[in-house]
């Protein structure tokens, strides 16, 4: 059965400086049965509905700005399954959670850049589901768990985030060994939490961990964790590290 996961997509640059990361993504697909479909919650689809995209051809959408024009051409053409995205809808609502179709819908780089490295054939259709961010952690686990079956079925869930996300405390100089220590300190009380399966501790990050708020001071990019969490079990940290400083690019899969 494939794992859940949890991605730390970084800068959009991953694409073309992939870094530590690219390698192991690209080994941690090679690992995995080859998917028939992928689903990503992003951190880069808020919403205050749950949708789940259903254009048959998304476009690759560079939802960014200020970087190196490369960058822009760089397009990642995986189809979409639009009657996947149905059954996931009809899944949802027979699971209590109200949700319907986006057909309008672009892949955003919090989906692309992550699986540009994992699949760059972009052969496997990829879906994606958006990411209600007011309705807290507690919302997207349940979002995970009731999308758990999908596992079995070949589809790969993965929520594309970062495990600390601070960006006004980047620092730019930064070199590869070096870590703020309010970040670090955040990152080891999830692994922890995480490995001791504390649920209850995770949901609560906010108040009970070190440095949330400097690490998190908007919830976006932590909560497809839960989502992921919510879809598997046990924990494996498949790739840690930092990059300017404080942006954690941790990778986890829930088996």
């Amino acid at each position: 059965m494939l794992p859940s996961l949890f991605i730390s997509h970084g800068s959009p640059m991953l694409a073309l400086e992939p870094g530590a990361s690219g390698p192991a993504l690209k080994a941690l697909a090679a690992r995995l049965p080859r998917p028939l479909a992928v689903l990503v919650q992003s951190a880069h689809w808020e919403s205050d509905e749950l949708l789940v995209s259903g254009a048959s051809q998304p476009e690759t959408w560079h939802d960014f700005h200020g970087f190196a024009p490369k960058l822009y051409e760089v397009q990642y053409p995986a189809a979409g399954a639009t009657q996947l995205a149905g059954e996931i809808v009809e899944h949802l609502q027979r699971s209590g959670l109200d949700s319907r179709l986006d057909t309008q819908r672009q892949r955003d780089h919090g989906a692309w850049v992550p699986l540009s490295l994992m699949y760059p054939d972009a052969a496997i259709p990829v879906l994606q589901i958006s990411l209600p961010s007011r309705r807290g952690a507690a919302f997207q686990l349940q979002v995970g768990q009731a999308l758990s079956a999908l596992r079995a079925e070949g589809v790969l869930l993965i929520g594309s985030g970062s495990i600390t996300h601070n960006l006004g405390q980047l620092d730019w100089q930064a070199g590869p060994e070096t870590v703020a220590p309010w970040a670090q300190a955040f990152r080891d009380w999830m692994v922890k939490q995480l490995a001791a399966r504390d649920k209850q501790a995770l949901l609560d990050y906010r108040t009970q961990a070190p440095f949330a708020v400097r690490s998190h001071p908007t919830e976006e990019h932590l909560l497809p964790l839960f989502f992921a969490m919510g879809a598997g079990d046990a924990v494996t940290l498949e790739h840690s590290g930092f990059t300017l400083g404080a942006l954690g690019m941790d990778i986890y899969s829930f088996a």
